[in-house]
């Protein structure tokens, strides 16, 4: 899809900003604020898994986003772009505007944590000045300020910002580390906590804000001089350091403080760095670089979503879209950010916020390493990043997601996946395109072709009690004859796999090649229609002989090999039997199973009772024939539908015929009941066969009987004929054993 978004370099900055935007909303609030929570409830061990966990999320996403940058030539939207270049407009619309509000209320997410870094100072206050203050009085004049600066100054301001307080984070960082120990041996026990301490999952959901912020500086992506360098370099590194200060930082708390001082304080930190202050004014810092990233990006995910007319509302799409000076600054779309973002701040609750802007993250993230993922499975040539994660860790990164999702907040996650959804709907009323099917087009494919060839591969000799139904069905009388289409897709339901050709007699040429493709999109429509579960294709040759010889040697479509074809004529019509005969000799050639169909008017009947006649020389292809009649028995259009089995013998061998008989029934070879068993007398010198099976059968919606290949070519197809007063008749003729039960 050819981007929209507008063509402006930004600010022009490099790689710094990426990383200062990453770093500083990494290394933010929860660092300072919940860290010595998450050591004093589930110990040092507990705490490292907690960041194993949370990176086993943000290092396939940041891989993931890499490669995906590299890939593209990315523009202003960060995330955004990435999502719905691969993904599509409906598709990235709909993680796009769930990526806006989670990246707008983090504003407020940090203002609040940057109110709490001054709760030190209020009880100073309140006894100097007699003033009780609460957290909402500095992080909404916080805000405020924040807003009119961006405002005011743009994205420059923004950077500079960054560079000061991420070295005053540095700085905090710094004294904490050089700080000494408040223990007195300075020991170190992995495991110990304290008693009935909260959860692992709750305290990794409280926790899990500290891992969102490692995409914060994709958002400049627009505002940078060579996003496809910048934003891989900027994101991994910041990710990188990240994890290893969190690590350090558990370590050192984990050494210098009990499980009870931690839990007692959340500026605890404070108590071991070089300087107590250091900690309220490293969280304050960290706090507002992590805001600043936030305000910085949040316009600019809206400003690209309106540039692609996400938004239903035309001139909402008009308003926010547009931009401010040469470098296009998102001016509208910063104030709607701010008035979002003072709404929550007015909330005032840290755990509530951070919980609505964690589902939202996870779902950002999730789609991030699936896209990653179905890239790398897909195929797709036009998929050639610079940079080359690997497709497992995309996968580990999209799994981990939904799952953490539902164990940190099933509510929220439920909620979250709701909100998708209906979104996703919504923008996908009146728009034509579908992107979910043209995302799956390309993993469905690969995915067919590696178990095509997995098939292959792993088939050993023909086992009879494996044995499966893959038949061909070829017809030059599709548009008009029923009959072969519908037996097909009967037999194909749910146990085989079934392909219709249309023959087309004649030399390729453009006349039939058009033909052949206008005959192809009436058979797919007709496909359709039926919700018939079968392959559809045409074919040209010069006769219906030289057709069934290319016919029975083309591998199968669904990856096994074709082992019976089906052939039809009409009850009026023989002309087709002289070619049906040489089709059934070529057939035979491959050690195809072999069914011709002689249909009717009647098409079936009520298609509720089935007759399968056996005789002494059908023994190999009763197996057969029952099968095709359980299988019918399965589609919905033969529901309620009886089998009968008419075994002819002459009166002379009944009783050791059907002895024979009850002992495969028993030994469920042949899937019958008793009861179910016609036993008919048949007197070879005085009944015709023929006879025996109308006086029978007549009224039957299906007779299935059993032929020789050998007597039909020396009576060129007479058997095919009789049987008159009987309308559908499945003539059936096994190609090698097959075992319905193996004991």
């Amino acid at each position: 899809m050819k981007s929209k978004v507008s063509n402006s370099k930004g600010h022009g900055f490099g790689t710094a900003p990426v990383f200062l935007a990453a770093i500083s909303t990494i290394l933010g609030a929860i660092l300072f604020l919940r860290f010595g929570y998450a050591v004093a409830n589930v110990g040092l061990m507990g705490s490292l898994l907690i960041i194993l966990i949370g990176h086993a999320i943000t290092i396939p996403t940041a891989l993931a986003i890499a490669e995906i940058a590299t890939n593209l030539k990315v523009e202003g939207g960060g995330e955004y772009y990435i999502i719905s270049r691969s993904f599509g407009s409906m598709v990235g619309g709909t993680i796009g505007i769930s990526l806006y509000f989670s990246q707008a209320i983090s504003v407020a997410f940090y203002m609040i944590a940057f109110g709490e870094a001054f709760t030190p100072l209020f009880a100073w206050i309140k006894d100097s000045a007699g003033i009780q203050l609460s957290v909402w009085m500095v992080s909404i004049p916080g805000t405020l300020i924040l807003l009119y600066i961006i405002f005011r100054k743009g994205a420059d301001i923004g950077v500079t910002a960054l560079w000061i307080v991420v070295s005053i984070l540095a700085i905090s960082l710094a004294m904490f580390f050089a700080g000494g120990t408040a223990k007195e041996s300075g020991s170190l026990d992995i495991f110990q906590k304290i008693a009935n301490g909260d959860d692992f999952f709750i305290v990794f959901a409280i926790i899990f804000p500290a891992f969102t912020g490692m995409t914060a500086g994709v958002g400049l992506s627009g505002d940078l001089k060579n996003p496809r360098k910048s934003i891989p370099l900027g994101t991994l590194s910041a990710t990188l350091v990240g994890m290893v200060v969190y690590v350090l930082v558990v370590f050192k708390l984990s050494m210098s403080l009990s499980p009870e001082e931690l839990a007692a304080d959340q500026f605890a930190m404070g108590k071991v760095a070089v300087w107590d202050p250091i900690i309220p004014i490293g969280l304050a810092a960290a706090s507002l670089s992590s805001a600043i990233g936030s305000i910085l990006i949040a316009p600019r995910t809206m400003q690209a979503l309106a540039v692609d007319k996400i938004f239903p509302i035309s001139p909402l799409n008009k308003i926010l879209g547009k931009g401010k000076g040469s470098s296009n600054e998102p001016v509208n779309a910063t104030i709607v950010t701010g008035v979002i973002a003072l709404i929550f701040v007015s909330m005032g609750s840290v755990d509530f916020v951070a919980q609505i802007i964690s589902m939202f993250f996870m779902i950002t993230y999730g789609s991030l390493c699936l896209v990653s993922f179905m890239e790398h499975f897909a195929g797709n040539p036009s998929y050639r990043p610079t940079f080359r994660s690997k497709w497992y860790l995309s996968l580990l990164g999209a799994v981990a997601c939904f799952i953490m999702m539902f164990q940190m907040a099933p509510l929220y996650a439920f909620l979250s996946i709701v909100f998708i959804i209906l979104l996703y709907m919504s923008l996908k009323r009146g728009r034509d395109e579908d992107d979910l099917s043209n995302m799956l087009k390309g993993v469905l494919f690969q995915l067919t072709r590696k178990l095509q060839v997995l098939i292959q591969k792993k088939q050993s000799e023909k086992s009879p009690s494996g044995w499966r139904p893959s038949f061909i069905a070829v017809s030059s009388n599709s548009s008009t004859r029923l009959a072969p289409f519908d037996l097909l897709r009967w037999i194909s339901h749910h146990h085989g796999f079934g392909t219709f050709i249309h023959f087309i007699k004649g030399h390729l040429n453009d006349g039939t090649n058009t033909e052949s493709k206008l005959r192809l999109e009436q058979l797919i429509k007709q496909s359709r229609d039926t919700n018939a579960g079968i392959y559809v294709d045409t074919l040209i040759s010069p006769s219906f002989k030289t057709a069934v010889a290319q016919i029975v040697q083309i591998p199968g479509i669904s990856g096994m090999e074709n082992n019976s074809i089906l052939f039809e004529f009409h009850e009026d019509d023989h002309e087709d039997i002289n070619d049906i005969i040489d089709g059934c000799q070529f057939a035979s050639f491959v050690n195809f199973n072999i069914c011709v169909l002689r249909s009717s008017e009647r098409h079936f009947g009520y298609r509720k009772k089935i007759n399968i006649w056996l005789t002494p020389g059908d023994y190999r292809n009763a197996n057969l024939m029952i099968y095709l009649a359980y299988i019918l028995l399965g589609h919905k259009e033969w529901k309620g539908s009886e089998i009968e089995l008419c075994v002819a013998f002459d009166e002379d061998e009944m009783e050791n015929e059907i002895e024979e008989l009850n002992d495969l029934i028993d030994k469920g070879r042949i899937p019958f009941s008793k009861k179910n068993v016609n036993k008919v007398t048949w007197n070879k010198n005085s009944t015709p066969y023929e006879s025996l099976v109308i006086n029978n059968s007549e009224n039957v919606d299906l007779v299935i009987m059993g032929f020789s290949l050998g007597k039909i070519i020396q009576e060129k197809g007479e058997f095919f004929k009789k049987f008159t007063n009987i309308k559908d008749i499945l003539f059936v003729r096994a190609g090698h054993e097959i075992a319905i039960k193996e004991n």
